[in-house]
């Protein structure tokens, strides 16, 4: 499935709004500026995530999870390589830890937090500017081998056929750091999605006050 040149642009459109608004809020975590780069947005079956993300994160990666519920229910996911979570979590907590091979609980809940805030933002703006309801589980954050994270992915959630893929990189303290959000939807889902954004392309969004 891949999607129209309307529809990604539109898509590109709602996520910069919210990535605007998570950088706001991680400027405000930190004091320090935040950029995330435009995205590169894109629509793939589960079985092609593996090629796809093995360039972000070849060994292991850091992810942090965010279940959703509502006319469009899923399971979005930052998706960070283990030397740039290291690397952010050092950030954020102004400690200059050496690179990590794990990561400890307060690493965990730094990580925890920035997954948070980009995520929320993503998900309430495509909430708000889509017109759809959705709900938040609380974050989780998970230390996998990218195998293993895709192979539990599916076994838990056998209806997860399609993943909205936006890749991007942000700049905090002079450091970039490039990361991924995936959000892995259901077919009813997807067509959910996809019919709000055909409706957004029918009526653009028009700029607050």
């Amino acid at each position: 499935m891949q999607l129209t040149d309307i529809q990604k642009d539109a898509l590109t459109e709602v996520i910069n709004i919210g990535f605007s608004r998570a950088a706001a809020s991680l400027s405000d975590l930190t004091g320090h500026r935040a950029v995330l780069d435009v995205p590169e947005v894109s629509i793939h079956p589960i079985y092609e995530l593996g090629s796809l993300l093995a360039r972000i994160a070849p060994s292991r990666l850091v992810s942090v999870h965010q279940l959703f519920k509502g006319r469009v229910s899923g399971d979005a996911m930052l998706l960070l390589n283990l030397e740039g979570a290291s690397a952010l979590s050092c950030l954020l907590s102004d400690q200059n830890r050496p690179r990590q091979t794990l990561l400890d609980e307060s690493a965990k809940e730094v990580l925890a937090e920035v997954g948070n805030i980009l995520l929320n933002s993503c998900l309430a703006t495509f909430a708000d500017v889509l017109k759809v309801r959705i709900s938040f589980a609380l974050p989780r954050v998970e230390l996998d081998v990218l195998e293993v994270m895709l192979n539990t992915l599916s076994l838990d959630a056998e209806e997860l056929h399609y993943a909205l893929v936006i890749t991007t990189k942000f700049r905090l303290c002079d450091n970039t750091i490039e990361g991924c959000l995936v959000i892995v939807l259901g077919v009813t889902s997807l067509d959910h999605l996809l019919e709000a954004v055909t409706q957004l392309c029918n009526s653009p969004l028009e700029p607050k006050e």
